[in-house]
């Protein structure tokens, strides 16, 4: 049985969501209950995956993770947040690219071992910033497969929607893979160099190259 532990924000969305549970197989509400436990299986699968490829997750990167799966399948979907709120669209897209970018980053650097100066910090931000693009690329590219084969409505306005969607991932692709060049130059974007530097300290061994320095 899976042990449910966790930063507080992890703990409350659980907890909530197992309420949403009980009460909707009390009073016969199979989607949201449907809904619900996929989004509290979702929630766990971060951790998990991060201790399968041995690396360790800060508690603020589990917790910005768990609080988007929330956001996008259970008040985007159940609370139709999507409908309610022109922007939460928007703004999930935005975090999202911005996150994974700044992920890519961690995750290239890692790939260098952690030497500064096995690429230069422009060429790391680049391809950080194009993995998120790209994913959010391929995000459009399911969408638009599951309006055309199953009839959804994921695009909303269609083309308008994607580019829209599009033009945002950029803006959040381009800020999170600034956050990186930052960081190497010594310098921040908001709290993410704070974050970069957590998740390096925690995963030090994958880092070899800069630990040897730091030792």
């Amino acid at each position: 049985m899976a042990r449910f532990k966790g930063p507080i924000p992890v703990l409350v969305i659980r907890a909530f969501l197992i309420v949403e549970i009980v009460t909707g197989l009390v009073t016969g509400q199979w989607i949201p209950v449907f809904v619900a436990l996929s989004t509290l299986g979702l929630t766990l699968l971060p951790d998990r995956f991060a201790r399968f490829f041995g690396i360790t997750l800060p508690g603020s990167i589990l917790s910005a993770i768990v609080i988007f799966i929330f956001a996008t399948l259970f008040l985007g979907e159940v609370a139709d947040f999507y409908v309610r709120f022109w922007w939460w669209d928007v703004a999930l897209h935005f975090f999202s690219a911005l996150s994974i970018a700044a992920m890519a980053f961690l995750m290239i650097f890692m790939l260098f071992e952690g030497d500064r100066y096995a690429a230069p910090p422009w060429a790391l931000a680049v391809l950080s910033g194009a993995v998120a693009l790209a994913i959010g690329t391929l995000w459009e590219i399911f969408e638009y497969g599951m309006d055309q084969i199953f009839g959804m409505n994921m695009q909303k306005s269609g083309l308008d929607d994607t580019m829209t969607d599009l033009m945002i991932d950029t803006l959040g692709a381009a800020l999170g893979a600034l956050s990186g060049y930052l960081f190497l130059k010594g310098r921040q974007l908001g709290g993410l160099g704070a974050v970069m530097a957590e998740f390096i300290a925690l995963n030090r061994r994958l880092y070899r190259k800069l630990r040897d320095r730091a030792e």
